[in-house]
């Protein structure tokens, strides 16, 4: 990725910021917990850094522009339009990053970032933008 590219990343100080957290409660609490403690945690941090969130928001999804019945709760909608999926497992597999796509089409949100907090070695984290 070229400097012109990540200039124009978009919510690139947004994003910065909530990986910052992410790294924070990684670094304190490790790997090992169930993916509710890192929530927990999770929350705590970004209230202390004034990050902009609501957590387990429900979110309306729509087809073909009808709202449906089915709602679906992220772990965390940050800056309005940050979608954040935590897990906390070994490690990341395709259907993560295809459920968290398929809520971002759905909810019609640019921007998402799946965080694995339950490998030993690393923080994981990916950014999707639409």
């Amino acid at each position: 990725m070229t400097s012109k590219e990540q200039e124009n990343l978009l919510y690139k100080d947004e994003v910065y910021a909530i990986i910052g957290a992410t790294f924070e409660v990684y670094n304190t609490l490790g790997s090992g917990f169930l993916e509710a403690v890192y929530q927990e945690a999770l929350s705590i941090e970004l209230k202390n850094r004034h990050i902009p969130f609501q957590e387990q928001t429900p979110i309306n999804i729509a087809y073909k522009g009808i709202k449906l019945n089915t709602v679906y709760y992220s772990d965390f909608l940050c800056y309005s339009q940050i979608l954040v999926e935590i897990k906390a497992l070994d490690c990341l597999i395709s259907s993560h990053e295809s459920q968290l796509l398929n809520y971002m089409h759905g909810t019609k949100l640019p921007v998402g970032l799946l965080i694995n907090f339950g490998n030993a070695n690393k923080l994981e984290w990916k950014r999707f933008v639409l």
